[in-house]
């Protein structure tokens, strides 16, 4: 059978909650005990230690969101009230909402056509800024290296939003380890889907003490985390609580899915890179290498269309979509919230003519690690028929 033949595989759905999952919420339903802190052995408690051993981490706090994590870093390193903090301008808008949600002042940077952080204007605008969030934005890795050296100079913290990039190494360390704070997400298109949540990672005793409180360990909850009692009763009553905490299902749901985590990296891995040679033998269609030192773990395909009008990338966008392949050109939307100009909430949109070009031609494929190779292939195809379909005319 030819792949002309074939339906468009489902690239949308998340793959099956594990049983040992469906038992375990089964059995938390049946006690109704639901709260984090009713025990000292939550399903929380144990998450947020198996993970940071996972990942090579002291300390971890499991949250409701990955946004929620970057919030409470923000406030855990205590900056000032409209401390100016810079971020990528190609990053999510939950970004820049968490920055104005700790009373900050999102400051935007460029970006490349490889979509990472362009490090000449890092550097202009470093001096500025007091503190730091490296969206490593849909798994793309920026220069960790020259990041961090320039941010150690400058004693700037850096906190990675790796949202995207559980699983990804740099030059062998986990991403979310290298900067101050790490920040990953369990909504369900991300490698650990609990539908919502986040856990935030760290090092430092004294940050990890402040985000647990403020998290909504009142009274005293904070006795049933299994670490850093001594710190957490330094804080408890000199903070806001803001009541961020991950509930035991959520907990319960992720759990099982750590010892998915290694074939779902693979299998991303692989997916990725089989689509990546195929989609860049069109003269259309170009997919960005990754840096040296990355070994990437994507669940999604980034490329740039080629000169393209902006009237044949609708025709790609459509001609695709005619054959079940769902493209999304981060720039070519009214409401996209990876498009830095729709947000509006910032008031005066910043001059990112680098990025918004980029913008402009970036589109993104949703391509899941439970996905065979045949049907990576078929995308593919759909992908390179549209893109010489919508140039036909030329």
């Amino acid at each position: 059978m030819s792949l002309d033949t074939l339906p468009a595989p489902n690239a949308y759905d998340a793959e099956p909650i594990p049983a040992a999952a469906l038992a375990e919420v089964e059995r938390i339903l049946s006690t109704g005990d639901l709260f984090r802190y009713t025990s000292d052995k939550s399903p929380v408690t144990l998450l947020e230690d198996e993970f940071a051993a996972m990942i090579g981490s002291k300390y971890a706090l499991a949250v409701s969101s990955c946004s929620a994590a970057l919030f409470l870093s923000l406030k855990a390193l205590d900056l000032p009230r409209d401390a100016r903090v810079m971020i990528p301008g190609f990053t999510f808008a939950a970004v820049p909402s968490s920055i104005v949600h700790a009373d900050c002042v999102p400051v935007l940077c460029e970006c490349g056509d490889n979509y990472r952080i362009d490090l000449d204007d890092f550097a202009a605008k470093l001096p500025k800024v007091q503190a730091v969030i490296i969206s490593h934005m849909r798994g793309h890795t920026s220069d960790m290296d020259a990041i961090m050296a320039l941010c150690d100079a400058a004693g700037v913290p850096v906190i990675e939003d790796a949202a995207h990039s559980l699983g990804t190494t740099w030059s062998g360390r986990n991403i979310g380890t290298i900067g101050r704070i790490g920040c990953f997400s369990f909504q369900s298109y991300k490698l650990l889907n609990a539908g919502e949540g986040g856990i935030m990672i760290t090092d430092d005793p004294d940050l990890i003490a402040r985000a647990v409180i403020m998290s909504g360990a009142y009274e005293h909850n904070w006795k049933k985390h299994t670490v850093l009692h001594e710190a957490l009763a330094r804080w408890q009553n000199k903070l806001p609580l803001y009541n961020l905490r991950l509930n035991t299902l959520s907990a319960a749901i992720i759990r099982p899915q750590l010892d998915e985590l290694p074939r779902r990296v693979r299998d991303g891995r692989r997916n990725h890179d089989h689509v990546a040679a195929l989609l860049n033998a069109s003269p259309w269609i170009t997919v960005p290498e990754k840096l040296g030192p990355e070994v990437r773990a994507p669940d999604s395909i980034q490329f740039n269309l080629d000169d393209l009008t902006e009237a044949e990338t609708e025709t790609f966008v459509a001609g695709a979509a005619a054959s079940g392949v769902k493209v999304q050109v981060f720039g070519q939307s009214a409401d996209n919230a990876r498009a830095f100009w729709n947000w509006q909430f910032l008031g005066d949109t910043p001059e990112l003519p680098q990025t918004r070009a980029m913008l402009m031609r970036a589109c993104d494929v949703r391509l899941p690690a439970r996905l065979t190779l045949t049907e990576c292939e078929l995308i593919a195809q759909v992908l390179t028929d549209a893109a010489q379909s919508a140039t036909a005319d030329r």
